[in-house]
């Protein structure tokens, strides 16, 4: 059967299938996982697509022309014609009985995650990448080594991902706790610019072999650094940051205006004093300490929307002047 044959499927026509036919979808997939990335790969793309909508919602053949999808769209770089999200792709997929098992499930996660890191689309490949991370259980967690680390590095290495926090709490990442690997997501969530330079200093060639880039990392300690600065102080001198983040004072300025472009933190300089003032900021971690403190605000301005509601009540109350 001809890609070209394929093309005349009708998509609101159900392919009736039987054992020999899934046989045969395996292998035409097969066979068109394998095109040239050139205008013959649209064509298969599209041929694919029909196909899969034309199979009965319940067979878990699907999956598996779902995958070639993934494989086919990376090879042309459509891959946002096949993926929109982790829910939706799942909601797809478990219409089938029996659903795709997890060991199926990991490897389609896994080929999203290269597919759209090789896309250049970091930000949805990190979600994947933790959403294949979360698949895994603390009696399987060894078994996410790889994955783990892979995700940690393209965390690391992502221009726009500063708060990674919620990583640690995954348990493969877990599993990884004292290796250096571990050590230097630590730093990135938790520690400042100085602790960034001594891990370097001392692990100059793991920095490399992973792949990281050492002027990249320090770029984003700064920011985190600054971020972390910002916690404790609305009100910062261009001195105190040039010791804090290790800047010539002429790189001070173009600094704040490039922290203040990725939205993590808010604040106007004033360059005639030489100072930086937050208004406001994200937070590196986000734990107990944080919960506690937006409690303690939500439940101060409920106090203080029910002390206006009831000056309110009081006016409204109020006898009329003149009044009988």
């Amino acid at each position: 059967m001809s890609v070209y044959t394929f093309l005349e499927i009708d998509v609101n026509a159900q392919v009736p299938v039987g054992e020999k036919t899934e046989s045969l979808i395996l292998a035409f997939c097969e066979k068109l996982a394998k095109a040239p990335p050139n205008r013959l790969g649209s064509v298969c793309l599209r041929v694919l697509n029909l196909l899969f909508h034309a199979l009965p919602e319940n067979l878990g053949v699907r999956y598996h022309v779902y995958y070639t999808m993934v494989q086919v769209s990376g090879q042309i770089n459509q891959v946002q014609a096949v993926y929109q999200s982790v829910e939706k792709m799942r909601t797809t997929l478990n219409t089938a009985q029996p659903p795709p098992s997890t060991e199926q499930m990991q490897q389609l996660l896994r080929l999203l995650h290269q597919t759209l890191l090789a896309n250049k689309l970091s930000e949805e490949a990190s979600k994947v990448m933790i959403e294949l991370l979360g698949t895994y259980t603390t009696e399987n967690a060894s078994q996410a080594r790889e994955d783990a680390h892979r995700c940690i590095i393209a965390s690391l290495a992502d221009p726009s991902t500063y708060i990674m926090d919620h990583l640690l709490t995954l348990k493969p990442v877990k599993f990884l706790e004292g290796e250096l690997i571990h050590d230097l997501l630590t730093i990135f969530v938790s520690e400042k610019l100085p602790g960034y330079i001594h891990f370097y200093t001392n692990h100059k060639e793991f920095i490399s072999s992973i792949g990281l880039d050492h002027d990249a990392n320090v770029r984003k300690m700064r920011l985190l650094t600054f971020i972390q600065m910002a916690e404790t102080q609305s009100e910062m001198t261009f001195e105190h940051i040039m010791q804090e983040l290790q800047l010539p004072s002429e790189e001070v300025e173009g600094f704040v205006i490039e922290a203040l472009k990725t939205k993590l933190i808010s604040a106007r300089m004033d360059q005639s004093q030489r100072k930086v003032y937050v208004s406001s900021r994200v937070h590196r971690t986000f734990g107990r300490n944080q919960w506690q403190a937006l409690h303690d605000t939500l439940t101060q301005w409920r106090t203080n929307l029910n002390l206006v509601k009831d000056s309110m009540q009081a006016i409204v109350n109020a006898p009329m002047a003149g009044a009988k």
